[in-house]
C-alpha cells in the first residue's frame, strides 16, 4: 500500500465509515465513525510521502514502532496514543490494513449496555 487511494479504499471497506475533509486541506483526509464522528485514521502526504496515522495501544504503539521503520512517532498528534505509518511500500498490506483495523476498534462507539434489575 503506497497510495492515499489505497489508504481510503482500506479504510471505506470498514463498515459504517465516511470520508471526510475537516480542515478545509485538501492534504488531509479523515476517515471516522458514522455513529460517533470519531476519527480513526488521518491520511496525508508529508516528505513526498503519503503517511496514515493510527490510534494505537501504548504498548503495541511502542512495538510496532521498534519492528519497522516505516512505523514512527505519530505527526501532529498524541505519541502515547497514536502512530504514524510511512506508506512507502515496506511494510506488507496486511500489516497496515491490521493496524487500521485496530485503530478502527480502539476509536468505535461505545455500546450501551441494558440496565440489570
Amino acid at each position: 500500500m503506497t497510495t492515499r487511494e489505497e489508504a481510503i479504499q482500506a479504510c471505506l471497506s470498514l463498515p459504517f465509515v465516511y470520508e471526510d475533509y475537516p480542515f478545509h486541506d485538501p492534504n488531509w483526509t479523515v476517515m471516522r465513525h458514522r455513529e460517533n464522528q470519531k476519527l480513526f485514521a488521518a491520511i496525508f502526504q508529508r516528505d513526498g510521502r503519503i503517511w496514515i496515522n493510527l490510534k494505537a495501544e501504548p504498548l503495541a504503539g511502542d512495538l510496532w514502532r521498534q519492528m519497522y521503520p516505516a512505523v514512527v512517532p505519530a505527526y501532529h498528534m498524541n505519541k502515547k496514543h497514536w502512530i504514524s505509518v510511512i506508506l512507502d511500500g515496506s511494510l506488507d498490506d496486511g500489516i497496515v490494513r491490521r493496524l487500521i483495523q485496530d485503530s478502527f476498534a480502539l476509536t468505535a462507539p461505545k455500546r450501551k449496555r441494558p440496565l440489570l434489575p
